[in-house]
């Protein structure tokens, strides 16, 4: 199968899927749960995830192991089943990709810090290590450190999945909005900030999620390409990743919702392409129909 960076270089854009914890809980999650250990206990759930952004149009699906370091799964009692977790979550979406779909697996966050001494610099790298391998052995072709804050711990991530496994290792983070109009994440980084540090790490692909709605995520994505144009002007083809939610949440009726609609996602579309984005999905709030609008749309802006 060819990798995610052979597919652009063929189809120039590729979708990649949606919000994986906004479908779990349409199958009856409830906040204190494990998601990863869904993959065990329901995994006809998490493979009819899988299977509905396969069917929606995306090119590239993830996986059900965004928590699925020992750190994270340590406080659910589940540290020393951090192997069988995740190979399950990157068997349950390969058997939902086929041979057609790449599958992309989720490495989030630990929630330690470096700077606080909540963890060593060793603990990540294990943690992580174990995980990006378990991941592999269970089929995945790419990880995703997805939704990171802190740039030391992103580093950490990359370079264990990248030192232990043949996968292909990209990278994203959240980023907020400042008073100035600029973005910067919890701890102070940029969009630009983030290119030098990952590329020289071994990432090969970079990019953002989470935290906006499609509307901003196209500044984001411009300020990162920019910096890696800079940084590989020779050769500046490094694939930016947009993955924006459905929009801000809001309360209504009591109940959480994500007001981008399907057509709001879609119409941002031609937008993050002119900014530098190569791999287009959604995040919080995105559904199958979501992600079956962005397809849609993608086609359309390269047909023109």
């Amino acid at each position: 199968m060819p990798s995610i960076i052979e597919r652009l270089t063929e189809k120039r854009i590729l979708v990649s899927d949606g919000a994986w914890g906004t479908s779990l809980m349409k199958r009856g999650f409830r906040l204190g749960e494990c998601p990863e250990l869904w993959n065990l206990d329901r995994p006809d759930d998490i493979l009819d995830i899988a299977r509905s952004y396969v069917e929606a149009g995306s090119d590239i699906v993830m996986t059900n192991s965004f928590g699925g370091s020992s750190i994270k799964l340590a406080p659910f009692g589940l540290g020393g089943r951090v192997a069988e977790i995740n190979e399950a979550a990157a068997r349950l979406s390969r058997q939902a990709a086929g041979a057609d779909v790449c599958v992309m697996a989720s490495v989030g966050p630990t929630g330690k810090f470096l700077m606080t001494g909540e963890v060593t610099e060793e603990q990540l790298y294990d943690g992580f290590r174990e995980q990006a391998v378990a991941l592999e052995r269970g089929g995945a072709d790419a990880c995703c450190v997805e939704t990171m804050m802190a740039l030391d711990e992103a580093l950490i991530a990359v370079r264990a999945a990248r030192e232990n496994t043949a996968l292909e290792v990209f990278c994203t983070f959240t980023f907020e909005k400042n008073a100035d109009g600029g973005f910067r994440t919890m701890m102070g980084t940029s969009p630009a900030d983030i290119a030098q540090p990952l590329l020289d790490a071994g990432a090969l692909a970079l990019g953002t999620n989470c935290g906006h709605g499609p509307e901003d995520m196209a500044d984001i994505v411009r300020e990162i390409h920019a910096a890696v144009r800079v940084i590989r002007a020779a050769a500046p083809g490094v694939p930016i990743i947009a993955q924006a939610n459905a929009g801000l949440p809001v309360t209504r009726d009591g109940v959480t919702v994500y007001p981008a609609t399907p057509e709001i996602m879609a119409a941002a579309v031609p937008g993050l392409i002119a900014a530098g984005a190569t791999i287009i999905g959604g995040c919080c709030g995105s559904t199958p129909d979501h992600i079956r609008a962005i397809a849609a749309a993608a086609r359309e802006s390269l047909s023109r």
